[in-house]
């Protein structure tokens, strides 16, 4: 179940992006390591990942190799309807 900060977040237009990150181990440049990122973002801008990636460039060793994304509203207009009637059976 969800819970109420998730969707208010959904409702303000955020929605799930999902971040594949390959970086250089820093032990072993030559190899790439891969790490998978998830949260709520607002599209086109991303602030949350472009937060992210900016704490990984100050704070952690690996330097980056390539950032693949993917992002999805989970409610979007067209999901909201008004309900004009209701059906009973039994």
């Amino acid at each position: 179940m969800r819970s109420h900060a998730e969707t208010e977040l959904m409702l303000k237009g955020y929605g799930l992006t999902t971040a594949q990150i390959l970086y250089h181990m820093p032990d072993h440049p030559h190899l790439l390591q891969s790490f998978l990122w998830q949260h709520f973002d607002l599209a086109p801008k991303f602030p949350e990942l472009r937060r992210f990636l900016d704490f990984w460039k100050e704070k952690l060793d690996g330097p980056l190799h390539s950032v693949r994304y993917t992002h999805r509203r989970l409610i979007a207009p067209t999901e909201w309807r008004a309900v004009d009637g209701e059906l009973v059976l039994h």
